[in-house]
């Protein structure tokens, strides 16, 4: 699988996406601009020793990493999405994005690709859940229906 992060800006939680993509054979792309260093102590620290066994890859914006992955199935996670994350097929060469912290994936992405807005169900009038909470959720259900493929089980 490919987690997607669209200009993150809170290094502890690409850290820890970035861990959670190494405990599950997962690939960590970032889209530019990034609201940090990308060595800053914060994401090692979030990531702990786990960094230099991740597979992971920058792009300057969107348009960029598109080329790269042409024909690409990309969902989008997002508080705007009409179907719930566990409601789609996940393949194992699938793209899972997420947007920023403090803002979401762009306006323009998700209408371009309505049919592929995911989101994760929650309470009336909560916001958000923190990102990297986000990512694990929609990643291990999608891991699941590809039967956790490459992980211990048991």
């Amino acid at each position: 699988m490919n987690i997607v992060l669209h200009q993150p800006e809170i290094p502890s939680n690409t850290g820890n996406i970035g861990r959670t993509c190494v405990a599950t054979g997962s690939s960590l792309h970032l889209i530019e601009p990034l609201g940090f260093i990308l060595n800053d102590k914060l994401v090692k620290r979030a990531g702990m020793d786990y960094w230099d066994k991740l597979s992971v890859e920058r792009y300057m914006n969107y348009e960029t990493f598109k080329e790269q992955h042409p024909g690409a199935k990309i969902w989008l996670a997002t508080t705007k999405g009409t179907q719930s994350y566990t409601d789609v097929k996940y393949s194992p060469d699938d793209y899972i994005m997420f947007g920023r912290e403090g803002g979401g994936i762009p306006e323009e992405i998700l209408k371009a690709s309505p049919e592929d807005c995911i989101r994760i169900p929650m309470g009336y009038g909560i916001r958000s859940l923190n990102l990297a909470n986000s990512v694990a959720i929609v990643l291990y259900e999608a891991l699941r229906q590809n039967g956790f493929p490459g992980l211990k089980i048991g």
